[in-house]
């Protein structure tokens, strides 16, 4: 059985629309276990639980916004394949502007954002793609959070499809999951 991860992004959780959506689409495809993993907020301690929640590299990892970032981190060290929805390119620069303590309505924790934080980040991310090839960017261009256009240039050589429109909660995610899952499959 090939093994799938899902990952949501920042002040998200396994039971976003996304998340969601995925598992259901994933559902169709008994060969595939899709997991969708609900990460601590602090960056070390979601690699952390990452490599700890891995028996052996996924075959693929789906990954949106700051989860998007996460899977490449991961996609990097276990060389197995990403697609990657609005994925954050630098999130220490976006983040430091959320800064502060936050509440998430869905699982019912307090988190804080802090400085710290932001040098995990920037440690964590990858300085360039060993092997652009093994990505899917899917991006839309009205996406309110992330400029679009930074994951146009570090993407560089991946398989970049951009959207007109849109937002950071990527409109009409459920009309891709089919190109996501042939994606993830491919072998």
């Amino acid at each position: 059985m090939q093994e799938v991860l899902y990952l949501h992004g920042f002040a998200s959780s396994s039971r976003s629309e996304k998340a969601l959506l995925t598992q259901a689409f994933f559902k169709q495809h008994p060969s595939i276990r899709l997991r969708a993993l609900d990460l601590p907020y602090t960056p070390d301690e979601a690699m952390a639980a990452l490599e700890h929640a891995l028996d052996a590299p996924p075959h693929a990892i789906i990954g949106s916004s700051l989860g998007g970032f996460l899977a490449t981190v991961l996609a990097e060290r276990l060389g197995c394949r990403a697609c990657l929805i609005n994925p954050a390119v630098a999130p220490h620069k976006v983040l430091a502007n959320y800064v502060g303590e936050y509440h998430h309505p869905v699982l019912q924790q307090r988190y804080q954002v802090q400085p710290a934080h932001m040098q995990q980040l920037e440690h964590l991310m990858p300085t360039q793609l060993r092997d652009p090839s093994r990505y899917l960017v899917l991006l839309q261009t009205g996406d309110e959070v992330l400029d679009y256009r930074q994951a146009v240039q570090y993407y560089h050589g991946a398989q970049i499809q951009v959207i007109p429109g849109g937002d950071h909660s990527f409109v009409g995610f459920e009309h891709y999951l089919p190109q996501i899952a042939e994606f993830c499959l491919h072998t």
